[in-house]
């Protein structure tokens, strides 16, 4: 099995990925932080997201993809699977692990013959903090 090869734009990618663990970014976010060019660093991630290393979420056409290291908590290998909330006031996208959804997948698995995929799945609503502003 072959070694594999990794360039000095990628080790930087990979070390700042590593401190975003278990946070959102965009590519954008990745080019304010290293002295990489905008193509490289979507090339990368693209790369990064075909090896199962990065995840990536388009929430929306209006939206710039959301990427997410997976290298700890949110991996898909053996790790439990997790939805997101998306806050359509502040954009945050928001982690959600929570059992009782466990069950509204067994419900649409069996009853409807319909396997959900929590990885794609996103809520729409108001975050917390968003809502304790309007308030």
């Amino acid at each position: 099995m072959r070694a594999t090869y990794r360039t000095r734009q990628q080790e930087l990618l990979l070390d700042y990925l590593r401190g975003t663990q278990g946070r959102h970014f965009t590519a954008e976010d990745v080019c304010e932080h290293l002295d990489i060019g905008t193509a490289t660093v979507y090339r990368h991630l693209e790369k990064l997201v075909a090896e199962g290393t990065v995840g990536k979420y388009v929430i929306d056409e209006h939206s710039a993809a959301c990427f997410e290291y997976l290298g700890g908590a949110c991996r898909r290998d053996g790790q439990e699977a997790h939805f997101h909330l998306k806050c359509e006031s502040c954009g945050a996208l928001i982690h959600l692990d929570c059992d009782e959804l466990a069950c509204i997948r067994a419900h649409l698995r069996a009853e409807h013959g319909f396997s959900l995929n929590p990885f794609r799945t996103v809520f729409y609503g108001t975050c917390g903090d968003c809502a304790r502003e309007d308030a």
